[in-house]
């Protein structure tokens, strides 16, 4: 285990639909300040960055699992750490590991101004790609330019069926990728090309309606729902995700830097400008305060967070800690 504060939250606001709410973010950026005595990936005074858990960003400071630590390189900063890190895992894997795109191949993708969306888009024209990106309104179609994709389409006022088959000359997408669900998963599946993958990762709009597989095989279709997760299961696959991300922010293939920074203190604001989808890109949160614990503090929370109180630690934090939270 390893106790460490938090030093930046980050996260999408992608505004893609209805599940979209203000909540407490989940990648975060920190300095481990503690290790367990069997700990070898990190040590302490280390820049590290995690995404698995679901609540406890707004702790002090919190234990974590050391393996599902991963460690920032220089080159890579906080904020670029925090913001990035789900997204460009999510992007990542979606790009490289669920099927194989060649350069040259057309792939259409849902919501390509969101946060996901615009590390997807960067990465995919890195690796020869044509890309497809629909949107819901017209300054979102800018943000979506912008990342590179080839043609847009806001589908609140276009077909993208017909856009997207016009654009590839009738013959069809080699992939979708679909964040969106009940909205565009019928249209998603016509605009495949023979043996195209619609690869469905959400359902911002609500579940797809239920799919006779037969209906798949004229073009000989693949339909697959992957979840992150079972890409990152072991620290060998985490470290190795993370690393091809951060050396492509490193290198300068994927810009990341987040486009809505908040002090802790407008906490609140930040809310609910994710609630109203003031946001594009990633909001991150930062915190810097003096934090210091007392010899029976210490104990008192590592007990509380059931860690046994015998752990040696090296030494009592004193220290100012800048704070950075990215919401998920």
């Amino acid at each position: 285990m390893v106790r460490a504060p938090h030093d930046r939250l980050g996260g999408a606001g992608d505004g893609q639909g209805p599940e979209e709410v203000p909540r407490e973010p989940r990648p975060r950026a920190g300095v481990v300040e503690a290790v367990g005595k069997n700990v070898k990936n990190v040590s302490v005074g280390d820049r590290v960055v995690y995404g698995d858990i679901a609540f406890g960003a707004y702790a002090t400071a919190r234990l974590h699992p050391a393996d599902r630590l991963v460690r920032i390189p220089a080159g890579v900063s906080d904020d670029q750490a925090a913001s990035a890190f789900l997204k460009g895992l999510t992007a990542r894997f979606l790009l490289k590991e669920v099927l194989e795109l060649r350069p040259g191949d057309t792939v259409l993708y849902h919501a390509a101004a969101g946060g996901v969306g615009q590390v997807f888009v960067q990465w995919a024209k890195a690796l020869g790609l044509k890309v497809i990106g629909t949107v819901s309104s017209d300054a979102k179609a800018k943000l979506a330019r912008h990342a590179g994709c080839d043609h847009v389409i806001n589908y609140s006022s276009e077909d993208f069926v017909s856009e997207t088959l016009a654009f590839t000359a009738g013959k069809g997408v080699a992939a979708v990728f679909d964040s969106v669900g009940a909205d565009t998963f019928r249209g998603s599946l016509a605009v495949l090309r023979p043996r195209g993958r619609l690869v469905q990762f959400g359902k911002a709009s609500g579940f797809p309606e239920p799919l006779d597989p037969f209906e798949l095989a004229p073009r000989s279709l693949y339909l697959t729902w992957p979840i992150l997760p079972q890409y990152t299961s072991t620290a060998e696959d985490l470290a190795i995700a993370a690393a091809d991300l951060f050396d492509a922010i490193a290198t300068g293939i994927l810009k990341v830097d987040p486009s809505n920074l908040y002090p802790f203190s407008q906490l609140i604001e930040a809310h609910h400008d994710l609630e109203e989808r003031r946001t594009t890109g990633a909001a991150v949160l930062r915190v810097t305060r003096e934090f210091s614990l007392s010899d029976n503090e210490v104990p008192a929370l590592l007990v509380a967070v059931g860690y046994p109180t015998e752990a040696n630690w090296p030494q009592k934090p004193r220290r100012p800690i800048s704070d950075v939270l990215a919401f998920a």
